[in-house]
């Protein structure tokens, strides 16, 4: 069983460094309980954390993308590598946690988080220019990708709230063993991981079609 150290949400602020001049990456621990919802479709809806800012709708929120979670283990070995502190929310996570293997979890893995919630794994994380540039960090987005820790992105199958120290239980896990790592590498370092997407339903379907389109590429070429 793992645990939820915090729940982080982001109000959008002015950036120099994002295509739509806000962003709402800056996330940070909130108190008290949150409610988690499905938000609706990818494209027009938003965070599915009440009271998260998601400014740009086209890479960002929706049912597939409603949650974003990072584990402290994995926050803890990149302090130790950056040589900086890492406070919950700072990777744009809005659930970090601990004792849960994230960036390991299997594409359609079932977490209880608290009494009620339940959240479905469900895609990766793909590292853009708005987080190189709110990190600060040099070669960010490379360095990021060889790392290929990516979190994950979680649905909201049950509704309701959630809170620090909340117990987070890993339900069911599909046998098929496709991680949010494995999606992360096939779509940027290691293409021949590619076929293994097209196969899982679970998947969110923009990364689905993602894998499809480039193996129709590979294909011709």
């Amino acid at each position: 069983m793992g645990k939820l150290l915090s729940v982080n949400v982001g109000r959008g602020h002015q950036a120099d460094y994002t295509d739509q001049d806000r962003t709402g990456i800056d996330k940070r621990p909130v108190d008290g309980p949150v409610a988690l919802t499905a938000p609706g479709p990818r494209g027009v809806a938003a965070s599915g954390v009440a009271g998260d800012t998601v400014c740009d709708l086209r890479y960002h929120g929706g049912d597939d993308q409603a949650v974003y979670a990072y584990s402290r283990e994995e926050l803890d070995s990149w302090e130790q590598e950056l040589g900086r502190e890492l406070s919950g929310g700072v990777f744009g996570e809005n659930l970090t946690t601990r004792g849960i293997a994230v960036s390991d979890a299997v594409i359609g893995e079932r977490w209880q988080v608290g009494e009620r919630v339940v959240l479905e794994v469900s895609a990766t994380r793909i590292p853009c220019r708005t987080f190189a540039g709110w990190l600060d960090q040099r070669q960010w987005v490379k360095r990021f990708t060889q790392r290929a820790l990516p979190g994950a992105y979680l649905r909201v199958l049950t509704p309701g709230e959630v809170r620090a120290g909340d117990p987070v239980t890993v339900l069911s896990r599909p046998d098929h063993g496709l991680t949010t790592g494995m999606v992360f590498r096939a779509l940027t370092l290691e293409p021949e991981l590619l076929p293994q997407l097209v196969e899982v339903d679970a998947l969110a379907a923009h990364q689905r079609e993602a894998a499809a389109q480039r193996l129709r590429a590979r294909q011709r070429n």
